[in-house]
């Protein structure tokens, strides 16, 4: 055996696989390390030691450190495909047998409390919350003197004899005991699945124009999953939007948060822009010219923090502002690229997303945002850039713009401690 290193003594392990990050070539290693950064960072200021092998990486947590937080954190990194708690033994077949009833007798095999650290006692039968079984064995070291099916035939043995209320089934058991013969044996349960994706930070800076609907927030959650870094972005009307508006923005900035690995939302005050552009424009190209004055503080904001991007939640043809058209006429506002991971989802596929990811019953609490304040009855749907961009100019909007850029108020949103003023 392979010797446990002297500060991993007496840790948690927890066994991570990795998804995407095993594809890459000779730059591999730099998504390890982000993501081996983004692991430590997030458990901190528990004690943990992050070990990488073929493929995975074994997470060794002190023993101090709630289940419950080492899960929340794994189950919000992205570049995870999947982990679970797992225990590590010598090649010996009888330290193999006395691991493997060890690990089934903590949860999820036997019922109990997730925070619980010591190991039951395993010298009489478990109560196990599932029916069915399976063993699954990879024997990575070829010179092991078992087979794989031989090993799963006689630990299987091993679980019925300390469960007996359970049955085997190797097409659709409810858990699976995973047995991994490399230069140590690690026997873990059924993998919690990951997020996926690739680490945060990976692929450079982006912001992220977060409203309080259902779409932005699924969208930066989509961004981040490829590796941007975000900060975000929200545009308040005040006292047309209230300040319940802004709450539900911010409660949403915290709960993507922990998938962007924090964030910073900067509130710009847009409120003299909109009776501006209301004033100063037809009814029908109000929205139009809206969007394109977000579009334009979002780039000179976008600037200021070195982002290389724009993140909207947009659909395409979802509404009148979403036609290619009038896409085509907003992304001419910015300098920058404006990325839509949403343009090809329809609608039930954002809320699905919403819904696992957690914002969904936030975003449809209802306080309106600035979007809808003065929305024409008949918007234009299909404008013509060049006609447009005459009446954008024509508005002379550009110190009221200037103006929102630089009051622009700053919150800070940790994914440990939440929000505070900048």
């Amino acid at each position: 055996m392979i010797p446990i290193p002297t500060d991993a003594q007496g840790m948690k392990l927890y066994l991570i696989k990795l998804g995407e990050i095993s594809l890459k070539g000779l730059n591999r290693s730099f998504f390890e390390k982000k993501l081996k950064n983004n692991i430590k960072l997030k458990i901190h200021p528990h004690k943990s030691l992050l070990l990488r092998e073929k493929g995975r990486f074994y997470l060794y947590v002190d023993d101090t450190c709630p289940d419950e937080i080492v899960e929340k954190t794994l189950k919000t990194t992205f570049g995870i495909t999947g982990f679970s708690r797992a225990m590590v033994c010598g090649k010996a077949w009888e330290d193999i047998i006395s691991t493997t009833n060890k690990i089934i007798s903590i949860p999820p095999f036997v019922e109990g409390n997730l925070s619980q650290n010591a190991i039951l006692a395993y010298d009489s039968p478990a109560t196990c919350k599932y029916r069915t079984f399976k063993v699954e064995a990879r024997r990575a070291d070829k010179s092991f003197p078992k087979t794989s099916y031989q090993i799963e035939a006689e630990l299987g043995g091993v679980v019925l004899e300390r469960i007996p209320s359970l049955k085997v089934d190797v097409k659709r058991p409810d858990i699976t005991l995973n047995v991994e013969v490399r230069e140590n044996v690690y026997i873990y349960s059924s993998p919690i699945p990951g997020p996926g994706g690739l680490p945060v930070g990976c692929a450079g800076r982006g912001l992220l124009l977060l409203s309080g609907g259902i779409d932005s927030p699924v969208a930066g959650y989509r961004m981040a999953r490829r590796g941007l870094k975000q900060e975000c972005l929200y545009f308040h009307a005040y006292p047309y939007t209230s300040d319940m508006a802004l709450q539900k923005v911010q409660d949403l900035a915290k709960i993507i948060s922990p998938y962007m690995m924090g964030t910073t939302l900067h509130v710009v005050n847009f409120t003299e822009a909109e009776l501006w552009i209301k004033n100063h424009s037809k009814e029908e190209e109000n929205t139009l010219m809206m969007r394109a004055c977000m579009m334009q503080v979002a780039n000179r904001i976008a600037k200021n923090i070195d982002a290389e991007a724009i993140v909207t939640g947009e659909a395409l043809g979802q509404v009148a502002s979403q036609t290619l058209q009038a896409m085509a006429f907003t992304n001419s506002m910015s300098s920058l690229p404006v990325l839509r991971p949403l343009v090809g989802m329809d609608k039930e596929e954002i809320i699905e997303t919403a819904r696992r990811i957690g914002t969904y019953e936030t975003s449809i609490l209802p306080y309106d945002d600035c979007c809808v304040i003065f929305s024409p009855k008949h918007p234009l749907v299909r404008p013509d850039s060049e006609t447009e961009r005459n009446a954008f100019n024509d508005m002379n909007i550009d110190e009221v713009l200037d103006k929102c850029v630089s009051k622009v108020k700053t919150y800070e949103i940790s994914y440990k401690t939440g929000i505070s003023s900048l």
